[in-house]
């Protein structure tokens, strides 16, 4: 029962914009944390979509460049043995990033993944905007991300916007999008948790 109740205390698992009120992780262990995915530089659009009425309930993005990391604004992903700071989620390895999934999909919310390929100085300075943006305020998410990617080479046409949908919408339209959704049957509980921290170990 032990490493359960450890697990649950581990990992938030609300999908949503929120207020995040968990203290930023040093310097040292951001640095320390550094993960560089092998594949080519990619900006991943992450979108939770309500699977009954099809509205979003909370935008993330994930940069992988020199380093990947997820850019979760309000967001409310949090665990101890993932440093976070600024709203930034360092360390994403192919298991944190699919705890991350695993921990916003439920029987009532999926996870739309937008990939698109940048090139390396392109994803440099996307990690560059979301690294000195800061915490973002509840209910912001998606005018943060938006915010963000008007700022990148080949994306300063995108429009502004409070709504996960209609960014994930306009992100649709950008040439060599591959787009992947994520389903789970659960009710995104404690159990729910104690999975994303499992998936974290892998």
């Amino acid at each position: 029962m032990k490493p359960f109740l450890t697990a649950v205390a581990l990992v938030a698992v609300l999908a949503g914009c929120s207020v995040d009120q968990s203290p930023d992780s040093s310097p040292e262990a951001v640095a320390a944390a550094a993960y560089r995915a092998p594949e080519p530089p990619s900006l991943t659009l992450m979108t939770m979509v309500n699977n009954r009425t099809g509205s979003g309930g909370h935008t993330a993005l994930m940069v992988s460049g020199s380093q990947r990391v997820i850019f979760d604004p309000a967001g409310s992903f949090r665990d101890s043995r993932l440093p976070e700071r600024g709203d930034v989620l360092y360390g994403v390895t192919p298991g944190w990033l699919q705890a991350y999934k695993s921990a916003h999909a439920r029987s009532t919310f999926h996870v739309v993944s937008q990939e698109i390929p940048v090139s390396a100085a392109v994803a440099e300075r996307a990690l560059q905007l979301v690294t000195s943006n800061g915490a973002v305020p509840g209910a912001f998410c998606a005018n943060a991300t938006s915010g963000i990617l008007q700022q990148l080479p080949g994306f300063g046409h995108m429009k502004s916007t409070f709504y996960p949908v209609k960014l994930q919408e306009q992100f649709q339209t950008l040439p060599g999008v591959t787009t992947a959704k994520y389903y789970e049957d659960d009710k995104g509980d404690v159990i729910d948790a104690l999975r994303a921290a499992q998936l974290a170990r892998q």
